[in-house]
């Protein structure tokens, strides 16, 4: 493994265990040739961005973007010599930004899901598994976190955003809300986990999965993102360039089929040929190496 220094060695450490979802499907849609242009719009620990920058070469027009201080790190230092351009910031902004500067691309990618060195470091507060403060920042810059949502939000909005964002019933929904408003304050992971185990039964999945989900949703304001980036993808390709987006629930899903539905069925006016005519999901080989994949979705466009 090549030695990378970083300040804060649990980076490192963490950053090993990310395996990137649907690598193979990706670099067979995106296809990526010498010279060509690599913006990656939720870089994380480069796990994508390795193996297609080792295709292009081109490090001086690769953009290199993601909202976690760690990720940001963790790239500047493994990127040192070549140097591709790393932006701190949250995609939408990012993307806007590109454009203001003219900046376009042979290939985009998005992957919209949680990286693992996220989940498995309790500090981070975004798991039940690993006992941490009521955190989940993807930007730690950001006032917003869990905590304040848990313990400051209404009852009536905590149940409207787990029946929205988390996908539970509403009369679910409304139970847990009541019983967190109830049990204030909570300080921890492992606090709400256990009050919302206590009113809930076990099925396939722990029972604070889609409740853990609908708050780091909100605390990221990860719907508004994807809203706000996905009109954004046409302006900042290359006519051929492509852009593959990958999803991982339902509401995430939606929104990118709708949006290419939307961009290639304009007819002569269209932005964009879809090159997915279904979500391409994980096959069973990367299952077992990967459980994480098993709800990623990619869907792939082409700028016209």
């Amino acid at each position: 493994m090549t030695t990378i220094v970083c300040y804060n060695k649990t980076i490192v450490e963490d950053a090993t265990k990310h395996i990137p979802v649907l690598l193979d499907e990706v670099l067979n849609y995106l296809a990526p040739q010498s010279g060509e242009s690599y913006l990656d719009l939720t870089a994380g620990y480069g796990g994508h961005a390795e193996r297609i920058l080792e295709a292009t070469r081109n490090y001086k027009d690769a953009v290199l973007v993601d909202r976690d201080e760690s990720a940001v790190e963790y790239l500047r230092a493994k990127y040192r010599k070549v140097k591709p351009e790393i932006m701190h910031d949250d995609f939408y902004s990012a993307a806007l930004r590109m454009i203001e500067s003219g900046k376009q691309f042979n290939m985009i990618l998005a992957d919209f899901g949680v990286s693992s060195p996220q989940l498995t470091g309790g500090e981070r507060g975004f798991s039940f598994a690993t006992d941490g403060r009521l955190d989940m920042r993807m930007d730690r810059r950001q006032t917003l976190d869990a905590w304040q949502v848990v313990n400051k939000w209404s009852e009536r909005d905590l149940g409207e955003i787990f029946a929205k964002y988390g996908e539970e019933r509403e009369g679910r929904a409304k139970q847990m809300a009541r019983e967190i408003a109830r049990s204030r304050p909570i300080e921890t992971t492992g606090e709400l986990a256990r009050i919302i185990e206590r009113k809930s039964g076990w099925g396939k999945r722990h029972p604070a999965t889609q409740i853990f989900q609908a708050i780091r949703m909100v605390v990221n304001d990860e719907m508004g993102q994807i809203e706000g980036v996905l009109p954004l993808v046409a302006k900042l390709l290359v006519p051929g360039g492509r852009v593959a987006l990958i999803s991982f629930h339902s509401l995430e899903d939606r929104l990118v089929k709708n949006y290419l539905l939307e961009a290639s069925g304009r007819g002569v006016e269209s932005e964009l040929k879809v090159l997915t005519k279904k979500p391409v999901v994980a096959g069973k080989n990367e299952l077992v190496n990967n459980p994480r994949a098993r709800s990623a979705k990619l869907r792939v466009g082409e700028k016209l």
